[in-house]
């Protein structure tokens, strides 16, 4: 039996769906690939920032700890962009690279945080003595 005089347990509200893209634009000759959301918002996104963070295994690690740091990556670019389901993409790049599914919600999040990021990405570079230009 309810008692309709006890309080009742508030009930969470659903997570807002995240943005989907409405356009999705690979620019060549920048080579850049721009993002548009269905919030209205729009990133420009380089080829080299997605190869760097690509969320595959082979760049993240398995672990915490275990992720790759990208090196000579500058000369990259996508030489294909492959749907997921409604969900995500999958990007093709010239180094062969193409194991790294990319969210909405990723892309996204890349969107906001790209200049927190690459300043990241730089650092760590820096730090391990490495190069964005591949070796020759």
């Amino acid at each position: 039996m309810h008692d309709s005089s006890a309080p009742s347990a508030a009930v969470p509200a659903a997570p807002a769906a995240a943005p989907v893209p409405s356009d999705l634009v690979l620019h060549q000759a920048s080579n850049r690939l721009e993002v548009t959301f269905s919030d209205g918002r729009s990133f420009s996104l380089p080829t080299e920032f997605l190869r760097v963070h690509s969320p595959s295994a082979e760049v993240r690690g398995h672990g915490p700890g275990e992720g790759t740091l990208q090196m000579g990556k500058r000369s990259v670019t996508i030489t294909d962009i492959d749907p997921v389901g409604t969900y995500a993409v999958k990007l093709v790049f010239s180094d062969g690279h193409d194991t790294g599914i990319f969210s909405w919600a990723l892309l996204y999040d890349y969107g906001s945080n790209q200049d927190t990021m690459w300043a990241r990405y730089l650092q760590r570079l820096d730090a391990a003595k490495g190069s964005r230009d591949p070796e020759r």
